[in-house]
């Protein structure tokens, strides 16, 4: 029995899209950010700008044994604003729609990266000036 129910895929739900019902008191041209606010709820996520768009994300995800987790659902629903704040469109999209976008990561190497805690705690120790902190400098 445990080893069958190893072999059991398991599914996680992450985040929230309104359904049709719901979506159906949005009406475009007519409301505001307030009233989507109010009728679907607080986005996922917003546009990065000062009164951007709002955008509603649910996953479904699939993890099988050992195997890594596999996204097999998602949906994005964008409600964009026009200058005012009145709903311009809503559009939704779903996980055929979307592109992989390679990220590049540019970071800084750090010089604790190869010391333990320990080790730097006492490298710091022969810097410290207690006049500086006793207010003598």
């Amino acid at each position: 029995m445990l080893g069958i129910a190893g072999c059991t895929a398991q599914y996680r739900n992450h985040g929230y899209v309104p359904d049709e019902e719901i979506l159906s008191q949005v009406t475009v041209g007519v409301d505001t950010r307030d009233t989507v606010l109010e009728v679907i709820g607080a986005p996922t996520t917003s546009g990065v700008l000062d009164q951007g768009d709002f955008y509603y994300i649910r996953s479904r995800v699939k993890q099988f044994a050992w195997k890594r987790p596999e996204v097999i659902e998602r949906t994005v629903m964008a409600v964009s604003f026009d200058q005012r704040g009145v709903v311009r469109n809503i559009e939704t999209f779903g996980l055929e729609d979307g592109e992989v976008v390679r990220l590049q990561s540019r970071v800084t190497s750090s010089s604790t990266a190869d010391k333990t805690f320990i080790r730097q705690l006492l490298g710091n120790l022969g810097r410290f000036n207690a006049a500086s902190v006793l207010g003598g400098e």
